[in-house]
């Protein structure tokens, strides 16, 4: 069996490895550890939770060997907040017995602080795409030496727009001699177009199929008819023996406040929320709070979804559907992580079935289906959400076949042919011509 001595790690190196509980190189590790070492360019893919962090920081850590100079040497790019944070963790772990200095820059927190902070020298920058612009452009950082270039969560950073940021720091770090990496655990066609312009003759590890669920991770879901009976299973899951630790996801902020507010109020446990709108210090506190098992329940949008190492998650319950479809395997891949085994659960109404089987033909698996268990309320459906969802339906349906003209269409035409009116295009009354003549009349 290879071993992390095989990959000819340093000595530090092994030391914090073997400290931090890593007995034997993942898949990805041992594929993406050696080619990196060699100054190879490579893209990595692999599923979540399975140790990539640490298969391009080990080789990175290596490369640089110890402090020089006051520029960094390193930069790597991550999505979101709490990644580029959880990064700056790893390195810091796995580095502590070389003399490399790391920092994280990120936004939320003062950029002048950053600048003096930056000014004691730097080996590893880790940032996000803006936050590095903001810095460069203020002169913070200089680009000369910069050996080594990685951008973390590629499709993740495309999701979220970063294109153009990207495209204008590789403008501003030299390329010549500058080694380039990217990892990602998807590969639609934008993080592909990425490679090409960013990437020169790359080495493609690739470890597991792309846009998959860990086998370890437990795929179930329910069909829901309405969001009152979503909450009634949701309290009915969480009051389960096994659900010890578990995120739920929701797709809107809105969601995200109202639920944890139910949960905080119904249950009478306290729950937090994790969003793109909370400030910095509280996104990082629920994080924490959820890491070091202070709460069992975390209600997060997909801010959570993406890179997060979140130990003994048993449960990932998707209260929505997402939209993103790589974000299912991202949103399970919360739990079930490191050989672990978890649950990832689903609910989903008529409206959100088309995501479902689109998700399925990504993944290229089926969800297993449950019934919804006895004793759970069945809400009826109110008249504005079941509204919603016939509209949804109608979308849907025009979409597949331009043809279909819409059961709202059908009905308001029918609706005017009863009173001897004639439909307009959209099923709704012409308006009547103006009476400029009557109007004056009126004064």
């Amino acid at each position: 069996m290879l071993t992390f001595a095989d990959l000819q790690l340093n000595k530090q190196l092994l030391d914090a490895v073997q400290e931090a509980g890593y007995e034997v190189p993942t898949p990805i590790q041992a594929k993406a550890i050696p080619p990196i070492l060699n100054g190879q360019n490579l893209i990595g893919i692999a599923q979540t939770g399975t140790g990539k962090t640490a298969a391009y920081l080990l080789p990175c850590l290596m490369r640089l060997k110890y402090a020089q100079g006051m520029q960094p040497r390193a930069i790597i790019l991550a999505p979101t907040r709490e990644l580029a944070l959880q990064i700056g963790t790893q390195i810091q772990k796995l580095g502590k017995y070389t003399d490399l200095r790391s920092y994280v820059a990120i936004g939320g927190k003062s950029t002048k602080h950053q600048l003096t902070d930056l000014q004691k020298g730097v080996d590893i920058l880790v940032s996000t795409p803006q936050r590095f612009l903001d810095i460069y452009l203020e002169e913070g950082v200089l680009t000369k030496q910069i050996q080594i270039l990685l951008l973390d969560e590629a499709d993740r950073m495309m999701d979220m727009g970063f294109m153009p940021q990207i495209r204008r720091i590789l403008e501003v770090i030299p390329h010549k001699k500058r080694q380039n990496l990217l990892f990602s655990a998807t590969m639609p066609p934008k993080v592909l177009k990425l490679s090409e312009e960013f990437l020169e003759f790359p080495t493609v590890v690739e470890v597991s199929p792309q846009a998959t669920v860990a086998r370890t991770v437990k795929q179930v879901r329910y069909e829901v008819p309405n969001l009152k009976t979503k909450i009634n299973l949701l309290e009915h899951i969480l009051e389960l023996h096994d659900c010890t630790k578990v995120l739920v996801f929701v797709r809107t902020r809105a969601s995200a406040a109202h639920i944890s507010k139910y949960l905080n109020r119904k249950l009478i446990e306290e729950s937090l929320m994790l969003h793109a709108n909370k400030d910095q210090n509280a996104r990082l506190n629920a994080l924490m709070s959820f890491s070091e098992d202070k709460i069992r329940i975390l209600v997060a949008t997909d801010v959570a979804a993406r890179g997060l190492d979140i130990p003994d998650v048993s449960h990932v319950i998707n209260f929505d559907v997402p939209i993103q479809y790589e974000d299912y395997v991202h949103r399970n891949g919360r739990t079930g992580r490191a050989g672990a085994t978890g649950t990832a659960i689903t609910f989903y109404n008529e409206a959100e079935l088309l995501h479902i089987e689109r998700i399925e033909a990504l993944i290229a698996e089926k969800i297993p289906l449950e019934d919804i268990p006895d004793g759970i309320r069945i809400e009826e459906t109110p008249y504005e959400e079941r509204q919603e969802q016939l509209r949804t339906l109608d979308t849907q349906r025009k979409k597949a076949d331009p043809t279909f003209q819409g059961a709202f269409h059908e009905k308001k035409n029918a609706h005017l042919v009863q009173k001897g009116k004639k439909p307009t295009k959209n099923g709704t009354r012409a308006p009547k011509k103006f009476d400029t003549k009557a109007s004056k009349k009126r004064g």
